[in-house]
């Protein structure tokens, strides 16, 4: 299975990966887990985050899939932060962020899956 070139595993991986933003992003929204919207799209999000690394992970390893997904979910969370909450980031630690996206890409790039 083909999706523009990219097979549909790593598709699952990367929805993985944006709803682990979603799920992490709604729970800041929360307020604490006091608000019951935001309440239900973190839980939604975190369903569906582990459902795609669930699908994912009948075709990668454990050993892609895990730091792949988190890579997604925390460079996504940083860009949350960032635009949605005004978190304010040092230069240095963008320098760490544009190599965590490097590692991801590197990953994806040497796995041979």
């Amino acid at each position: 299975m083909l999706f523009g070139g990219i097979k549909m595993t790593w598709v699952y991986l990367i929805v993985a990966g944006i709803f682990e933003v979603v799920w992490a992003t709604s729970m800041k929204l929360s307020n604490g887990f006091v608000n019951i919207f935001w309440d239900m799209i973190t839980l939604l999000g975190m369903f569906l985050s582990f459902y795609f690394l669930v699908i994912a992970t009948k075709h990668l390893p454990i050993s892609i899939a895990y730091p792949v997904w988190t890579g997604i979910g925390a460079a996504g969370s940083i860009a949350a932060g960032v635009f949605l909450f005004r978190d304010q980031i040092s230069g240095i630690t963008w320098l760490f962020i544009v190599l965590l996206l490097v590692g991801i890409v590197g990953i994806k790039i040497t796995s041979g899956h």
